[in-house]
């Protein structure tokens, strides 16, 4: 199947600080980006949303900037081009103004549709954080 590769800013009117935690951990992306996630004994998370089950584990952190998470499907070890989606805290030096970089590489949906699903997101993730 083709995958596609989605990217896209919006402007967050909060802290790095305040909107870490909300992109890295558990508890934090249950509140906005599924309806639940949890992590096992070997560090994967668990995403369950529109009631099917997905797993990630995280390739790459960057404290209070940015994370990675990697798709995979256990039930088939030996797949290599997995799906990704990264999420980079960016920050405009001249006007001080923060964004969410997101970055989607999968292969379930058109621009067009990615485009709406990040937007319905990321409304969720502003009314929680207040930005």
């Amino acid at each position: 199947m083709v995958k596609n590769k989605f990217v896209a800013d919006y402007q967050i009117n909060a802290s790095k600080k305040i909107i870490f935690p909300y992109i890295s951990t558990a508890s934090g992306l249950s509140e906005w980006f599924a309806d639940d996630v949890s992590i096992d004994q070997d560090k994967n998370f668990h995403i369950e949303y529109d009631g099917v089950d997905h797993y990630a584990k995280v390739v790459a952190i960057r404290t209070n900037h940015s994370i990675k998470f990697e798709f995979f499907d256990p039930n088939i070890p030996e797949e290599d081009d997995h799906s990704f989606v990264e999420l980079r805290l960016e920050e405009n030096e001249l006007t001080q103004t923060l964004f969410l970089k997101v970055i989607d590489y999968s292969d379930s949906y058109d621009e067009d549709e990615q485009e709406k699903i990040w937007e319905g997101l990321i409304m969720n993730l502003k009314e929680i954080i207040g930005g």
